[in-house]
């Protein structure tokens, strides 16, 4: 994918960010930091951020400038994916969508039928499923969920990375309910966002690591360091979420376990304690990870994720 393709899309995403107008600050301080962890081969993703940043980035001209119906097609996912990164769309989401499939050339019912499909992800039940009785089933619990999310990196559906945000946020609220909190998706996407694991910033990272060859060419050393060293392997992205997905489960069992005690700062030294121990743990259940990814489809994801 060339440097045009590369900054339409990049484009289209961030303005797909913004397209509420509620973007919290930490959601955009998260997304800046995983354009920090990308390194394009010729593209600066912080001046594409720059440039939407100050109110310049045209949604029609970064359609135009997407030269192949596979781009305009993963454009589209992409930004219904942010969109729905922080629940199902809104009127201004879906209003900003429908101009954009239209700026796209996109068969109105192919894009319905995508943002559909992302809102039922997005709006899937956090109380779902029985808590765990006790600490041990609790830790077992939180690493199978790793493992389901590393597992999600390997399907080919464009929606499956959109697929961890609701799961991750599942086993936020079932390690609360594990301690006796009732949780709603506000405060664990507060929770989350303290953690520096934004919800659209996630999804943008995300489909930059799936796409084989590389969207934005080489991946800095961020979250996991020497984990991966390309984005032309899904190895990278099928790592980082599994870690990331096993520390935000210990650290949420720390927290609540401990009466919500942790400031923010003890909070963020704590997730990146724990990343550490994630990223020692995924090799051991590399085989748990590809046999995960074996059983699921969309289909299947979506009847997991909504019960």
């Amino acid at each position: 994918m060339d440097q045009q393709n590369q900054r339409a899309l990049l484009t289209l995403a961030l303005l797909a960010s913004k397209a509420d107008g509620m973007r919290a600050p930490s959601e955009g301080e998260a997304i800046r930091q995983s354009l920090d962890r990308l390194r394009g081969e010729g593209l600066d993703p912080e001046a594409v951020w720059d440039e939407v940043e100050r109110g310049e980035g045209d949604r029609a001209r970064a359609a135009r400038e997407l030269t192949t119906p596979e781009a305009r097609e993963l454009a589209y996912a992409l930004a219904v994916s942010v969109c729905d990164a922080d629940g199902a769309t809104n009127a201004q989401e879906r209003a900003f969508l429908d101009e954009l499939g239209r700026e796209l050339g996109l068969p109105r019912a192919s894009s319905e039928r995508v943002r559909q499909e992302a809102d039922a992800l997005a709006a899937a039940p956090l109380a779902l499923g029985a808590t765990p009785a006790s600490e041990a089933e609790l830790d077992e619990h939180i690493l199978r969920q790793a493992i389901l999310c590393g597992g999600l990196e390997l399907l080919p559906q464009k929606l499956a990375t959109l697929a961890i945000l609701p799961l991750q946020m599942r086993l936020v609220y079932q390690v609360g309910k594990r301690h006796g909190y009732e949780l709603d998706r506000g405060h664990i996407t507060e929770f989350l966002g303290v953690l520096g694991l934004g919800m659209a910033s996630q999804v943008i990272e995300g489909f930059a690591r799936q796409l084989v060859g590389g969207l934005f060419g080489k991946l800095g050393g961020g979250l996991l360091g020497g984990l991966g060293k390309s984005v032309g392997t899904r190895a990278t992205g099928v790592g980082l979420s599994f870690a990331t997905t096993y520390a935000l489960g210990q650290a949420a069992k720390r927290y609540y376990a401990g009466g919500r005690k942790l400031s923010s700062i003890e909070l963020k030294e704590l997730f990146a304690s724990l990343l550490g121990r994630a990223r020692e743990l995924e090799g051991r259940h590399a085989d748990a990870i590809t046999a995960s990814a074996r059983s699921l489809d969309l289909g299947t994801l979506s009847r997991l994720v909504k019960g």
